[in-house]
């Protein structure tokens, strides 16, 4: 007992003796002891994985945050909503989705898949991030040959223009439907009042779109539009909306867009119907069926707003979907 005294006295006078010098030092206790300043910034927002003998590429644009999730997850209880958060330990009180942007370098081309907000911060400031990190990881928009876009919606073909009327990305041709082209171009759905989003999304899109006609190839599905990448009619988000399926060495990976956006709410509950949906009904069958097809067949997925870097599988669980994420490989594969 004494001894345990004793080392709990020298303890306190040597925390009182360390104290006082910083006192005459002219430094407070806490700066003093302090082994390092607390850092500001995260590391670079990119990650590489092979794929087959293709090297894939996931630039962030930066984060979307929807707030309150019950107010763009609908079709059911807004307590609901919450418990499925709370028991996946998510907040409750604000959706936050990521914006996983895929460079695919083919070992021929460097194709693009989708490209983030721009500079709007029609979702406030965090998104408009994907040039920045294109930057941090090396890659030149010069050298991007190929943009292939899911659909037409603000924070997948925003960032193709830069706000001076130049390209982002100028030697690059632009895959994308038609259907989805015509319907986000159209000038007389300017004049369309609700939803309350539609008249900025069609602005936005003609701006980037409209410009880049002359560079435009429309795919169709089932279409392998360029080696190893083929379309994937997945419409109900939009009246266009395609996934693709990225074949390479006998491996296969599926880019889904926005299939689903939400890793829980959107996979036990598929049925679930989403703010943003052009055709919610149809948007849920589409999603039940390609999450089907990739279960049945353990494909592995990337999803654009699933949590950072999005790549995963999905396995039946009940009624809905389980999302297991890829183990990130901190080590590439030298022979891709």
């Amino acid at each position: 007992m004494s001894a345990i005294t004793v080392s709990r006295r020298q303890a306190l006078l040597g925390t009182a003796t360390i104290a006082g010098a910083a006192a005459l030092s002219g430094l407070s206790p806490s700066l003093s002891l302090a082994k390092a300043p607390f850092a500001a910034t995260q590391a670079p927002y990119y990650y590489r994985f092979a794929h087959g003998k293709m090297q894939a590429t996931v630039v962030s644009d930066g984060i979307l945050p929807l707030g309150e999730p019950s107010a763009s997850f609908l079709g059911t209880s807004k307590e609901e909503i919450g418990k499925m958060l709370t028991d996946n330990f998510l907040s409750p009180a604000n959706a936050v989705l990521e914006q996983n942007i895929l460079v695919l370098n083919t070992g021929d081309k460097l194709v693009l898949f989708d490209t983030g907000m721009g500079s709007s911060q029609l979702f406030g400031p965090t998104p408009g991030k994907m040039l920045a990190n294109l930057k941090a990881a090396g890659i030149d928009p010069k050298d991007i040959d190929a943009i292939v876009a899911t659909h037409a919606h603000c924070d997948h073909v925003w960032g193709i223009m830069g706000d001076d009327g130049s390209r982002n990305f100028p030697n690059a041709q632009i895959y994308i439907s038609q259907t989805d082209f015509d319907y986000w171009t159209d000038e007389a759905k300017l004049a369309i009042k609700e939803p309350a989003f539609m008249k900025a999304f069609i602005e936005g899109a003609r701006k980037n779109l409209l410009p880049n006609r002359d560079r435009m190839v429309f795919v169709k599905d089932g279409q392998e539009f360029l080696p190893g990448i083929q379309a994937i009619a997945a419409p109900g988000h939009t009246v266009g909306h395609m996934a693709y399926m990225i074949a390479s060495d006998g491996k296969s990976l599926a880019v889904i867009g926005d299939v689903t956006h939400h890793q829980v709410l959107l996979l036990e509950k598929p049925r679930i119907e989403f703010a943003f949906d052009t055709d919610p009904k149809q948007s849920a069958n589409t999603r039940v069926r390609i999450l089907d097809m990739l279960a049945a067949n353990r494909i592995p997925l990337m999803a654009y707003h699933f949590p950072w870097p999005g790549v995963g599988h999905v396995a039946k669980q009940g009624e809905g979907f389980r999302y297991y994420p890829s183990p990130l490989q901190m080590v590439l594969d030298q022979k891709t």
